[in-house]
């Protein structure tokens, strides 16, 4: 049995993955640290291309929910993705 994709954001960004059985996810992971990222959660200002790799991350977690760590509730795929893509505006 694999391990499962999952992913937790907090503060509009990523705050808890694993990625490690996939490997689009990977590539995406390394992409999205390669642009820059803060050393917290609440510090970090994702650029708009982090926050179309945190909603491709989003479509590859196994599961239909994904966790919202501040809010303590599970969303919906569809939910997380506009939590992430209007977080700061």
């Amino acid at each position: 049995m694999s391990k499962q994709s999952y992913l937790t954001l907090k503060w509009g960004t990523l705050k808890r993955w694993d990625f490690d059985s996939s490997e689009n996810g990977v590539k995406l992971l390394k992409e999205y640290s390669k642009i820059g990222s803060s050393i917290s959660a609440i510090m970090q200002k994702d650029t708009p291309r982090q926050k179309e790799i945190i909603c491709e991350l989003i479509d590859l977690c196994d599961g239909d929910t994904i966790y919202l760590d501040w809010d303590g509730k599970d969303v919906s795929k569809k939910e997380a993705k506009e939590y992430v893509i209007s977080y700061g505006i």
